[in-house]
């Protein structure tokens, strides 16, 4: 197949070096907007993806992003913010990449050309049927994310991809994928940009969607969040003192008492029943 890394191609903007700051700012922002129309035209491939882990994750099951590069870092950050967020555990959104936790911070070289390290890194966490297992790579061609959902695919995993190219090697592993097709890059080949932002706003509308889902939002409001500091505190004791008309004295004490929105508002509420 003769495969072309649409990331990769020329853009319309030659001899950037050329260009003044402000010319470089309005063009990149131009290329910017673009980017979320072409998650529009996704949606559907999103929905379906996300019906599958929620249903997964009711039943038990965890949800793992895999990617190398910008792409796994993007993961990483995406599952690392949903048990402050959300008050869910550590292990339920896990982010691997390609090279481990220090590929997070710098470049590990030839990491992502593996084709046995991705199965290795989910074997070490237990991966079995009730799991679902997203891998994220811009073009589409990652050896150590279409290795790893080969694999997964071969033990009834639940598999879906999040790419920035039409029908690449990773998207036709994957049995639900994701195509959210940017068009090249302000910078050639520089997919840290629109595919990586394309891929942010996938990853926030997947555990978003999936936490409201599974019930960890009441009205729009972030009721088990963890207290981590002082401004989440002053926070949620305005969302009790709105939820419940109590001073801010005693929405303090109740959250304090009971570490979530959620509990000091039942405890509240039981109390009165």
């Amino acid at each position: 197949m003769n495969f072309i890394k649409t990331t990769e191609q020329d853009s319309n903007h030659n001899h950037l070096e050329k260009m003044s700051v402000s010319e470089l700012l309005i063009n990149i922002n131009k290329e910017d907007k673009t980017v979320p129309y072409a998650v529009e035209q996704a949606l559907p491939q999103i929905e379906a993806l996300v019906v599958q882990i929620v249903d997964k994750l009711k039943n038990g099951g965890r949800l793992f992003y895999m990617g190398a590069g910008t792409s796994g870092r993007l993961g990483v950050v995406d599952a690392s913010e949903c048990p402050p967020t959300f008050g869910v555990p550590y292990d339920l959104v896990i982010g691997l990449i390609a090279g481990g936790d220090l590929a997070i911070r710098k470049a590990v070289e030839f990491a992502e050309d593996s084709k046995t390290q991705g199965w290795k890194d989910l074997q070490e966490h237990q991966i079995n049927s009730k799991d679902v297992v997203i891998g994220i790579a811009a073009s589409g061609t990652t050896p150590y994310v279409i290795s790893a959902l080969e694999k997964c695919n071969e033990n009834n995993i639940i598999t879906g991809c999040i790419s920035c190219n039409k029908n690449s090697p990773l998207s036709n592993v994957s049995k639900f994928p994701i195509d959210v097709v940017v068009g090249p890059e302000f910078v050639t080949g520089s997919s840290r940009m629109k595919a990586g932002t394309a891929q942010k706003l996938v990853l926030n509308m997947i555990t978003t969607s999936t936490m409201i889902q599974l019930g960890h939002v009441k009205g729009n409001k972030m009721v088990d969040m963890q207290l981590s500091n002082n401004k989440l505190v002053d926070r949620g004791a305005r969302m009790i003192m709105k939820e419940i008309n109590v001073s801010e004295t005693e929405a303090l004490k109740l959250l304090n008492e009971h570490k979530s929105v959620r509990n000091a508002v039942k405890y509240y509420n039981d109390g009165r029943a």
